[in-house]
């Protein structure tokens, strides 16, 4: 069956004049279908531990969940809007001179739901700290919406929130390369291995991110197809290409090695509970830090 995805959507707001074609709408239904196998393959693997062992499986099939939706958004032509381009480029065989082109806001949706995934799968591996976990989330956070902001606006501003955006990248990247790696060495062993293979590999796929976004939403350089094929490869390799490599690595490593102290089910409440000092499931209170001094938030 022919995919008509692009003519039946047609009708649905206003059309840019510069969109994805039927290639590239067949690539991100193929993303969708990669994202959704992935889900699956997550979720049976979960069911086959112990629902004290679940936790990295479930935020990881939450990962590629969304970006299933996502793309299946995209794919349909769906979740978009048309910005006048800051750069109008009328000898470029890429984009023709074209005045308004399609901004996915449904690649960005995805985006400020998994990558904080992303990094609490990576952060809980390394056993860092609540505050550390959550001010890092935080930043993510920024450079999703300002990178979202930025892509919406026609004019050069759009630089400035790309700028900010930045600048919560590297944070990011600094606590992931720098305070992260010191925690996770100083848990040792499968952990340590664990959080430094996805940490690289997380890190080197985002910092092709900010390349991808000034050739497309940016600065207008290549075709949205093109765009569709660039994005869409980092994020197969970002979700569930990190995903496999970090689920493969948790094989041999337990939650309560981790200072995450989830209860088996039926289980009772901690004495100290019970006494009115209420635990909570989670990090213990001083993950990453009995064994190695937090230089991080």
């Amino acid at each position: 069956m022919a995919n008509d995805a692009i003519l039946v959507n047609s009708v649905v707001g206003q059309r840019p004049d510069l969109e994805i074609t039927d290639h590239g709408s067949d690539w991100l239904f193929t993303v969708c279908a990669i994202m959704g196998v992935s889900t699956l393959a997550f979720m049976g693997l979960a069911f086959r531990k112990p629902q004290t062992e679940r936790l990295f499986h479930y935020i990881t099939a939450a990962i590629t969940c969304t970006a299933c939706i996502a793309y299946f958004a995209m794919g349909s032509n769906l979740g978009q809007t048309p910005i006048q381009a800051e750069f109008v480029r009328p000898y470029s065989s890429e984009v023709y001179a074209a005045g308004t082109r399609e901004i996915f806001y449904a690649r960005y949706i995805d985006w400020v739901i998994t990558t904080p995934l992303l990094l609490l799968d990576l952060m809980l591996t390394a056993g860092m700290p609540t505050s550390t976990i959550l001010a890092t989330m935080f930043a993510d956070e920024v450079m999703v919406v300002t990178g979202l902001i930025g892509a919406l606006v026609e004019t050069r501003y759009k630089w400035g929130f790309f700028t900010i955006g930045c600048a919560a990248f590297f944070f990011v990247v600094y606590e992931i390369l720098v305070d992260g790696r010191r925690h996770a060495n100083a848990l040792g062993g499968a952990p340590k291995k664990a959080f430094n293979l996805g940490g690289v590999w997380l890190v080197g796929l985002w910092f092709l991110y900010p390349i991808a976004w000034g050739l497309c939403e940016g600065g207008n350089v290549i075709h949205p197809d093109s765009e569709a094929i660039f994005y869409g490869i980092l994020d197969v390799l970002a979700k569930p290409g990190f995903g496999i490599i970090l689920i493969m690595l948790h094989r041999n490593i337990n939650a309560a090695d981790l200072g995450l102290h989830i209860r088996q089910p039926g289980q009772g409440l901690p004495r100290t509970e019970k006494h009115g000092h209420h635990a909570t499931e989670g990090p213990g209170p001083n993950v990453g830090s009995t064994t190695a001094p937090n230089h991080g938030v």
